[in-house]
C-alpha cells in the first residue's frame, strides 16, 4: 500500500480549537496585572473601555490561532516528509527518513482531552532544529510514526491512511505503580516552590508599599508581630527556627512528590520489535522508542541517601540525544536486580568481578589542588588584608573545599578496560557509573597540556554519539594502551554486517 500524497496534509481541526485555548491561558496572567493596574482606585468606570479591548485581544488570538491551522501542513514523501508552516512568513523544511534518529508521541493535558499528541521527529541537529508536528490524532500519530521507522529501515509496507496500527507486542521489562512513584517522590526533596514563589514576588513587588529585598523595612514591619517570640525567650526561638526548618522540609518534601508524580505516573519500560518503549506522565504523557542498535552507552547512578535503601537510575545514552537533551531513562527508580535484566537487553553488562580498577595518577590530582592554590591563596590573602574581617573567609572555605574535592576524587573515581566494554565510576557522595561500549566510540583522543606533558600524564577523550566521555590523570603509557585496545575493537568490527543483521531483524 502506498500513501503517498501530492499535496500537503492539515493537521487535525481539532488543534485549532487546542492552540486557541492554549494560546488565551498564556493572556490569563498578563490580563490580570493589567486589571489590577486598571481598576486600583476602584473606578469601575473603566471597564467599560476596558472590555471591548479584551474581546478584542481574545478574538484576535481566535483568528492568529485558526490562521497558523490552516498554514500549516506536511507532506510524507517517498525519500522525506516536508512540513510547511508561517502565516507571514513561510517555512518549509524536508528531512529525510534517514536523518531521523527517532520519533516520540507527547500528549499534554489539553491535547489529550482531544484525543491528539505532538509528533517529534529527533534529527540528532540539536534544539530547535528538531521537527514537530502539532497536533495528529492519536491513531494518525501512531501511523506516522510506524511509518517513518519503516521507511528509515527500508520496509515498503506501510499503514494507509486511516488505518489503526495494531499495538506491538510487547514484554515489560520495568514499571512503577502508585507506590513506587511515592516512594521516588520522597527522594526527590525540592525547594523549587520557593525559589517560584521569590520570582512571581519580584515580579508583583509593585504591590508592596517598599522595596521588597529592604531588610530593614521587613525587619520593622516584623518586628510587632514578633515581639511575643523575642520575650519567651532562646527556647521559644530555638523552637520557632526548628519549625521554619520543620516548614521548609514538608514544603520540599512535597514539592518533589509533585514533581516525580507529574513526571513518572504509570513509568513503563517495554521491548518491543523496534527497541525499548517507554510511557510515562500524569498530565503531560509522553511515548517514546529507544531503537536498542542506537544506544551508545549507559549511565547508573544513584545519590548519598536512596544508595544505603538499594535505589539507582539508568539512563540510556543514544543517537537520539545528540541534541543536547538529557539521556533517556529507563530505570529512573528501581533496585539492582530490576535493572540488571534491562541492561542486559541492551546488549551491555556490568563491570566483571575482576575488573582492573585504576585511579588517577597523584600527580593529576596534585596539580590540579596547585593550581587551585596559585589562584584562591592570593585572593584570600588580599582580601583578608583589604577587605572586612571575615570577607576572606569565602575564598578560603572555596580553597579547602577544592583541595578536599581534589583528595576525595582520587580516593573515589576509577576507570577500567574490558574486553567489549570500558567503565568509568565517579564520586561517592553520589556515586556514577558509566558503561561505553568500545566498538561503538567514534573516536579516540590524548590530550596533554604543557603541565601534563612534563608529568607525564595525559586525558583520554572519546568520542562517543549523543554524550561524552572524558578519563582524566592516565599515565601516559596506559593512555596510549588503551587508544590502541579501542581502535583495534573499531577496526575490527565489519559494520555492513552489522547493519545487515539489524534490516534482518527489522524485517
Amino acid at each position: 500500500m502506498s500513501d503517498l500524497q501530492p499535496q500537503g496534509r492539515r493537521t487535525d481541526p481539532k488543534g485549532f480549537i487546542v492552540r486557541a485555548v492554549m494560546m488565551l491561558a498564556q493572556l490569563v496572567i498578563p490580563l490580570g496585572i493589567a486589571s489590577v493596574t486598571i481598576f486600583d482606585d476602584g473606578d469601575m468606570g473603566k471597564l467599560i473601555w476596558a472590555a471591548p479591548f479584551i474581546a478584542a485581544l481574545i478574538i484576535f488570538n481566535v483568528v492568529i490561532a485558526y490562521l497558523q491551522w490552516t498554514k500549516l501542513t506536511y507532506t510524507v514523501g517517498a525519500a522525506d516528509i516536508r512540513v510547511e508552516s508561517g502565516v507571514l512568513s513561510r517555512a518549509a523544511r524536508s528531512v529525510p527518513y534517514e536523518r531521523i534518529q527517532d520519533v516520540s508521541l507527547e500528549q499534554k493535558l489539553m491535547p489529550r482531552l482531544f484525543g491528539l499528541v505532538e509528533v517529534k521527529f529527533e534529527t540528532g541537529a540539536g534544539g530547535k532544529d528538531d521537527l514537530s508536528l502539532t497536533y495528529l490524532s492519536e491513531a494518525e500519530g501512531e501511523r506516522l510514526r510506524e511509518l517513518v521507522r519503516n521507511r528509515r529501515e527500508g520496509v515498503s509496507e506501510v499503514a494507509a491512511e486511516g488505518e489503526i496500527v495494531p499495538p506491538e507486542e510487547a514484554d515489560v521489562l520495568f514499571a512503577m505503580g502508585p507506590r513506587r512513584v511515592f516512594t521516588f517522590g520522597l527522594f526527590e526533596f525540592s525547594l523549587a516552590v520557593v525559589a517560584v514563589i521569590g520570582g512571581l514576588a519580584q515580579q508583583f513587588e509593585f504591590l508592596l508599599p517598599f522595596e521588597l529585598w529592604d531588610l530593614d523595612e521587613w525587619e520593622q514591619r516584623l518586628a510587632g508581630p514578633g515581639q511575643w517570640l523575642a520575650g519567651l525567650g532562646p527556647l521559644a526561638q530555638f523552637a520557632g527556627l526548628v519549625i521554619a526548618v520543620a516548614g521548609l522540609t514538608v514544603l520540599g518534601v512535597a514539592t518533589g512528590l509533585v514533581r516525580t508524580a507529574l513526571r513518572e505516573w504509570d513509568f513503563r519500560l517495554e521491548r518491543t520489535a523496534k527497541g525499548l518503549r517507554r510511557r510515562r506522565g500524569l498530565l503531560t504523557r509522553t511515548d517514546l522508542v529507544m531503537p536498542l542498535h542506537r544506544v551508545q552507552a549507559l549511565r547508573l547512578n544513584t545519590g548519598f541517601l536512596r544508595r544505603h535503601f538499594g535505589w539507582h537510575s539508568l539512563k540510556i545514552i543514544s543517537l537520539a540525544s545528540d541534541s543536547g537533551g538529557a539521556n533517556h531513562d529507563a530505570v529512573p527508580f528501581g533496585q539492582m536486580d530490576e535493572i540488571e535484566p534491562v541492561i542486559g537487553v541492551t546488549g551491555f553488562e556490568l563491570p566483571p568481578i575482576d575488573a582492573k580498577w585504576a585511579r588517577a595518577t597523584k600527580r593529576y590530582r596534585v596539580d590540579k589542588a596547585v593550581l587551585a592554590s596559585l589562584v584562591l591563596l592570593p585572593v584570600t590573602i588580599l582580601v583578608a588584608i583589604v577587605g572586612s574581617p571575615w570577607l576572606w573567609l569565602a575564598p578560603f572555605f572555596g580553597l579547602l573545599y577544592t583541595l578536599a574535592e581534589q583528595f576525595w576524587r582520587w580516593r573515589h573515581d576509577y576507570r577500567a578496560l574490558g574486553e567489549r566494554q570500558l567503565y568509568s565510576r565517579h564520586g561517592w557522595f553520589s556515586p556514577s557509573l558509566a558503561i561505553a561500549s568500545r566498538v561503538k566510540l567514534q573516536s579516540v583522543e590524548i590530550a596533554q597540556g604543557p603541565i601534563a606533558r612534563y608529568r607525564g600524564y595525559a586525558s583520554l577523550h572519546l568520542g562517543l554519539a549523543g554524550g561524552k566521555l572524558r578519563v582524566h590523570g592516565m599515565p601516559l603509557a596506559e593512555a596510549r594502551r588503551w587508544r590502541d585496545a579501542i581502535l583495534d575493537s573499531i577496526a575490527g568490527t565489519d559494520f555492513s554486517e552489522l547493519l545487515e543483521m539489524k534490516c534482518a531483524v527489522a524485517a
